[in-house]
């Protein structure tokens, strides 16, 4: 079997090996490929399966790449594959879950910590002087903010959203969370499902752990955002057209969000004029919370048990069914 990876680079930069898929068939792997449909097919060649993370594969060429039956996408996101061109050619469209459940929600907390307790500002102050030239045995100049007795609000309760809630648990706070249905079972003393509307009214924290579907796409709107607390944090490491951007902007630039940490936006790499580059207290990092080592490690290993199940005839973790 012939075997390509379009764009290799992201899951590994060089720290990982790619001798799983080497044992599993005949192997090319580059590093990125842009989104120019000529150059994508002439990549895939006659190659039977084709991986990519985010390298788009339209319905055009799922239809012109002549040997092509398999497609594994290296991440549990799926929408840079046209799904339904692939399934009506017949060709099964595999996603890594839960490879990262950990890693993200350690990030999506780390990025509140940061918005609380200003730790990186307030080292940096150090570093050039402000303390030692205030006189004074502390020091700062943002407001810290105490986490234990707030509400966060978790829409998408999938792993990551319980993963996210249960830190936020062990750091004193409430947890209202959404999903498409209620979960009695996950339900407990100080965490329970509610809807949109109350989950906005009463959180302190909102962050966001849903997939992108056509219903959540603006989930974040600038009517939702009137529906919110003045003051409230707002977290995204799931998808950036979750969120109406900006409105976003126009939010923390009125005050009635205090802060917002983002690791994904709708278009990416963020261009450099986008409104939230300007807005105050966002916190913008470059879509890596899913990019622990362990976790890349885990994607890799899934995504050849992937591939290693469909040769075999079984395959797993199929999206397009």
């Amino acid at each position: 079997m012939k075997i390509v990876v379009l764009d290799g680079a992201i899951e590994n930069p060089g720290d990982l090996s790619w001798s799983g898929f080497e044992a599993l068939g005949e192997l090319t792997v580059y590093d990125e490929t842009i989104t120019d449909e000529d150059l994508i097919l002439s990549r895939i060649g006659d190659a039977q399966a084709v991986l990519t993370n985010k390298t788009p594969l339209s319905a055009s060429i799922i239809e012109k790449a002549p040997n092509l039956a398999y497609i594994g996408v290296l991440a549990t996101g799926y929408n840079v594959v046209d799904v339904d061109a692939a399934k009506k050619r017949g060709v099964p469209v595999t996603n890594i879950p839960g490879y990262g459940t950990e890693a993200v929600a350690q990030f999506a907390i780390a990025m509140l910590l940061e918005i609380c307790c200003h730790v990186g500002h307030h080292a940096q102050a150090v570093r050039d002087g402000l303390w030692s030239a205030c006189g004074q045995w502390c020091f700062w100049d943002y407001p810290i903010m105490e986490l234990a007795g707030k509400t966060m609000g978790v829409i998408g309760y999938g792993s990551i959203g319980q993963a996210t809630a249960r830190i936020a648990r062990a750091l004193g706070m409430e947890v209202l969370f959404n999903s498409a249905h209620p979960k009695p079972e996950l339900e407990s003393e100080h965490c329970r499902w509610a809807d949109l509307d109350e989950l906005f009214a009463r959180s302190d924290v909102i962050t966001l752990h849903c997939p992108l579907f056509p219903s959540t796409k603006g989930i974040i709107s600038r009517e939702a955002i009137a529906k919110m607390k003045n003051g409230v944090i707002l977290l995204n490491t799931a998808r950036g057209p979750l969120v109406d951007e900006q409105a976003l902007a126009d939010a923390l630039n009125a005050g009635k969000v205090r802060a917002a940490g983002l690791d994904v936006v709708a278009e990416e790499p963020i261009p450099p004029d986008h409104p939230l580059l300007r807005a105050p207290n966002c916190f913008i990092t470059p879509h890596i919370a899913w990019a622990s080592r362990e976790s890349r490690q885990r994607l890799m290993d899934m995504a050849v048990e992937n591939l290693r199940a469909f040769q075999a005839g079984a395959p797993i973790h199929i999206v397009d069914v």
